[in-house]
C-alpha cells in the first residue's frame, strides 16, 4: 500500500509540474498522466511501457515489442535482466486481460447490452459493443500500479496471514519494491526539476532536506 501510494503520488506530482491540475480519483490521475507521459514517450521504460486499447488485434501487435525485450513466467523469480522485462512483459498482459474481464463485467449490466437479449458475446452485436468498450481503454504503468494495490489490500494479506510458511517468492519482495519505487520516483523528480528550474527546485530539495522528519532524504534519491 505504501509503494502505491509513492508512486501514486509521484505521478500526481508530474502532471501537476506539466499541467498545475490535480485529478480528482486514482483512475482520472491514471489515465491523465498516461495521456500526458507514457501516450508522448516522455516516460522510461518500463514504466513508458502502455497499451493504447485493448482489443485484441491492438494487444497483439503492441505486446510483440515488449515481449521481444525477454521472457519469463512470472511464478519463478527472473535472474537476469532479460527474465526481468520478460516479467514486465507478462505483468502488463495479464494487466490488460484483468482490464477486459472487468469491462465484460460492467458490460453485462449496462442498459444497451441487456436491450441485446443476450448474456454472453457469442453474438456478433454484442462482442462489437464489448470492442467498442475495449477500444476506449488505454493500459499504462500507474492501471498496473492500482492493480497491484488491489492485490495487496483484498486478496494477499488474507493468504499471507494463514498458514505456516510464507512463499520463498517473497524473499527480497519488500526490497525489491522499495527499489521500482525510488526509480519512479527519481523519474518523477528529473521531470519536475526540469519543469520548475534549478532555482526553483534546488530551494525545493533545500527546504525538504531542512525540515523533512523521516529518516529517507529526498535529496540523495533526486540529485
Amino acid at each position: 500500500m505504501t509503494w502505491y501510494y509513492g508512486v501514486y503520488g509521484a505521478a500526481s506530482a508530474m502532471i501537476a509540474a506539466c499541467d498545475g491540475s490535480f485529478p480528482d480519483n486514482h483512475a482520472a490521475t491514471a489515465q491523465q498522466w498516461d495521456r500526458q507521459f507514457p501516450a508522448n514517450g516522455l516516460a522510461m521504460a518500463p514504466f513508458g511501457d502502455r497499451l493504447s486499447n485493448l482489443l485484441e488485434s491492438t494487444l497483439k501487435r503492441e505486446l510483440a515489442p515488449f515481449r521481444g525485450r525477454g521472457k519469463h513466467s512470472l511464478t519463478t523469480v527472473p535472474a537476469t535482466p532479460e527474465q526481468a522485462w520478460g516479467c514486465c512483459a507478462e505483468y502488463l498482459s495479464g494487466t490488460a486481460g484483468w482490464e477486459q474481464w472487468n469491462i465484460q463485467e460492467r458490460l453485462v449490466d449496462d442498459r444497451e447490452f441487456k436491450a441485446l437479449g443476450v448474456d454472453n458475446f457469442r453474438t456478433l452485436a454484442a462482442r462489437q459493443m464489448r470492442d467498442a468498450w475495449y477500444a476506449k481503454r488505454g493500459l499504462a504503468f500507474l492501471h498496473q500500479a492500482s492493480r497491484y494495490r488491489g492485490k495487496a489490500n483484498y486478496r494477499d494479506a488474507i493468504f499471507l496471514a494463514y498458514g505456516k510458511s510464507v512463499a520463498r517468492l517473497l524473499e527480497g519482495f519488500i526490497h525489491d519494491l522499495a527499489d521500482v519505487l525510488k526509480s519512479f520516483s527519481a523519474m518523477a523528480a528529473g521531470y519536475a526539476s526540469m519543469r520548475m528550474g534549478r532555482d526553483r527546485w534546488s530551494a525545493f530539495i533545500d527546504d525538504l532536506e531542512e525540515k523533512r522528519s523521516i529518516s529517507i532524504s529526498p535529496k540523495t534519491i533526486w540529485m
